[in-house]
């Protein structure tokens, strides 16, 4: 798709993004962060020409999700600075022999945290746990991000005993 045009930038986020520097865990889908050729500030977004493309090349679509071989992928544009930068400064990876983007680590703790969920403070842990971040990226992402309060609770909660 970002050789023919449908597609700039990407990257995989998300928990299937985390199983490139953790365990892997259950989930539902596989989130990719795209940019689109050609969008302005203002313009109405529409990923009909993601589907399309992938409709074409025999891949179905399920509810907000495209099933690409046996996954369900949402496409997702970036909604923030922190989701932009995290897409800008993605890495490349190997999926099974596939060359693909996929978000820093500590980009991924970042939007974890910034979304909140409990099951993201769960996998905040795991990367703490499998000492997969940098802890000086990650600290200059959080302040970037005005995510400084959110990290001292999230610290006060899981780290002080």
């Amino acid at each position: 798709m970002q050789a023919d045009g449908v597609i700039g930038r990407y990257a995989i986020g998300g928990a299937v993004g985390a199983t490139f520097y953790l365990e892997p865990a259950a989930t539902l889908d596989v989130d990719v962060f795209v940019t689109l050729p050609g969008l302005s500030e203002k313009t109405l977004v529409s990923l009909t020409p993601i589907y399309e493309y992938l409709k074409g090349h025999g891949c179905k679509p399920e509810g907000e999700h495209i099933i690409i071989g046996a996954w369900p992928v949402q496409f997702l544009l970036p909604s923030n600075g922190l989701e932009n930068e995290a897409l800008s400064q993605a890495v490349q990876a190997d999926a099974g022999g596939i060359p693909t983007w996929v978000m820093t680590a500590e980009h991924l703790v970042a939007i974890a945290l910034q979304t909140g969920r409990q099951k993201d403070h769960g996998r905040i842990l795991q990367f703490f746990d499998h000492k997969a971040i940098d802890h000086a990226k990650l600290g200059a992402i959080v302040t970037r991000y005005g995510l400084d309060d959110k990290w001292k609770k999230f610290k006060k909660r899981y780290f002080d005993d």
